[in-house]
């Protein structure tokens, strides 16, 4: 649903802020007043063509902002987050376009830089334009087969043909890859067999070389404690130190055994016993020293053979830069060769199941896209009679719109089913059938596109729909049935229509009237009051000149609206 729209600086336009309510609103004015400009702005905004003649005399960029609501499940959330646009379910959803007297035009979602395109597509998911010079989804030959199946409430076929063409495809890239690997291996048969036997002579093990590295590591730092070990010893039995400090230790001794220094408080005595006392803890030190020493070089030497660790880690990593990978990748290198050619070896039996397999999908896939294609066909002719009655009243009884199906190919086909599906008309018995754009007339189109679209009135995801003129040539009981259709379709969508018959602005829930003032030659929007809309019927129903008997014939339209 449109919240609101704001244009600026847009043709005729300086600066209009609008915010339509629910329901089914009309859009009047003279002719010239600027209807047009009021659709092209919306267009502008949702994507279609730029052209730097919208900007307004005198202004460097013109811009337009369309706010929306849209359900937590509306497919433009989906979307929008495969583009990556930072947009929550739940949120309003702005669509801005700006284009500029210099450099290109450039679209926003949410305040985020767009392509112009992600803004169309955005633009047809929220809003359909019908009109002789705008082609809605209805117009759009692709998008019928997606009306058509909302129409039948086809969602559980549609998700059983989806599954069985995923089921089919994956099969298929099965067999296609089986073979082509088969084929490959099969050429590289010679080189295949001489790997595999290489490398099961190396015989790697799952965790090999991880362990033989941390060996090695072991057996390295083993060998160098050994030596340092070696050398302390031999420093500590060569140096002396023990009896020297012993020697000195003794001679101490006979110092604090003299008189008067064993319990003397002098400076020398003092001095004597501190001396004798460093002595003996450096003598323990020592003694210490050798004991650690002694017990280190008694611990159990590393055993193992440095050489032969070294020779087998090196043998593994050499084939692993050989096979590519890491060594500890080697078990799992075999096996993949081995898995290869066993392959080249083996004969067509697992290409044949393959197929099979492939054979059996293809089998369920034709099977759920027949029951599609029978679910549209019976859709179909329900459609065509709904569209029919439709028709009559729109003053195009002699029209019939007929749903055409093509079938595919399996190559064009998918997840879809087997068919193309499209609309097509015959304005006149006779006339033959074609593309609706291309056969209904200017006039005819906009009704062709209401009665298609009350037809349809559950399909397609647009909370809101825009017809432009659909009333163009006609007046009375068809003006009369145009509006009625209109207040049918605003039960569930939010309807605007640009609109120069009394009949058709006298069914509407609101009422804006579009003109230009010659004072500033601009348009300008007011959304009208009860009083005002009977006025601005008024003027419909007579002409430049206002009667009581046009005011009182709008009176009577909007009393039985």
């Amino acid at each position: 649903m449109l919240l609101s729209i704001s244009i600026r600086e847009f043709v005729l336009i300086s600066r209009l802020d609008l915010s339509p309510g629910e329901g089914f609103t009309a859009l009047t004015g003279e002719t010239g007043a600027g209807k047009s400009i009021i659709l092209d702005a919306i267009a502008l905004a949702l994507g279609g063509p730029a052209d730097r003649g919208f900007i307004r005399v005198g202004a460097d960029q013109a811009s337009v902002a369309a706010e929306f609501e849209a359900g937590a499940g509306h497919p433009v959330w989906a979307l929008l987050k495969a583009h990556g646009v930072g947009a929550e379910a739940g949120d309003t959803l702005t669509l801005k376009r700006v284009v500029r007297t210099q450099g290109s035009a450039r679209g926003f979602i949410n305040d985020q830089p767009v392509s112009a395109a992600l803004l169309a597509e955005a633009g047809d998911l929220l809003v359909e334009i019908h009109g002789q010079h705008a082609a809605s989804s209805l117009m759009r030959p692709s998008s019928h087969r997606r009306l058509l199946d909302q129409f039948a409430g086809n969602d559980a076929l549609l998700a059983e043909c989806a599954g069985a063409w995923q089921a089919l495809d994956a099969a298929r890239a099965a067999r296609e890859t089986l073979k082509a690997e088969q084929a490959a291996a099969r050429e590289a048969r010679e080189w295949l067999e001489a790997s595999v036997e290489e490398l099961e002579r190396l015989a790697p093990q799952a965790g090999e070389a991880e362990r033989l590295a941390e060996e090695r590591m072991r057996l390295m730092q083993a060998e160098r404690v050994q030596e340092a070990v070696s050398e302390a010893e031999d420093a500590l039995a060569k140096g002396g130190s023990e009896a020297a400090l012993g020697k000195a230790a003794r001679a101490a001794e006979r110092i604090c055994r003299l008189p008067g220094f064993d319990t003397g408080e002098g400076t020398l005595a003092q001095t004597a016993r501190a001396a004798a006392e460093a002595i003996e803890r450096a003598l323990i030190e020592v003694r210490e020293a050798e004991l650690a020493v002694a017990r280190l070089s008694a611990l159990p030497e590393a055993s193992g053979d440095l050489d032969a660790v070294e020779a087998r880690l090196f043998a593994l990593r050499a084939a692993a830069r050989k096979y590519g990978g890491e060594a500890e990748l080697l078990p799992a290198r075999l096996e993949a060769l081995r898995a290869r050619l066993n392959l080249a070896e083996a004969g067509d039996s697992d290409l044949k199941k393959a197929e099979a397999a492939e054979s059996a999908a293809r089998a369920r896939w034709h099977g759920a896209a027949h029951r599609l294609s029978e679910a549209r066909r019976g859709a179909a002719g329900r459609l065509e009679k709904a569209i029919a009655a439709e028709l009559k009243p729109l003053k195009l009884g002699r029209a019939t719109i007929r749903v055409a199906f093509t079938p595919l190919g399996e190559a064009e086909a998918g997840a879809a089913g087997a068919e193309r599906v499209e609309f097509e008309a015959e304005t006149n018995p006779g006339a033959g059938f074609g593309q609706l754009r291309k056969v209904a007339s200017g006039g005819e189109l906009a009704r062709v596109s209401l009665a298609l679209k009350c037809a349809l009135a559950e399909a397609g995801s647009a909370g809101t729909l825009i017809f432009d003129e659909a009333d163009q040539g006609v007046g009375g009981a068809v003006a009369a049935a145009i509006g009625e259709r209109f207040e049918h379709l605003a039960r569930t969508r939010q309807v605007f229509a640009v609109t120069h018959s009394p009949q058709v602005a006298a069914a509407a829930d609101g009422h804006l009237l579009v003109e230009k003032r010659a004072e500033a030659g601009e348009t300008h929007l007011t959304l009208l009051d009860a009083c005002e809309r009977r006025e601005e019927i008024a003027r419909m129903l007579s002409g430049a000149e206002v009667t009581d008997e046009a005011r009182a014939a709008a009176g009577r339209l909007m009393e039985d609206a």
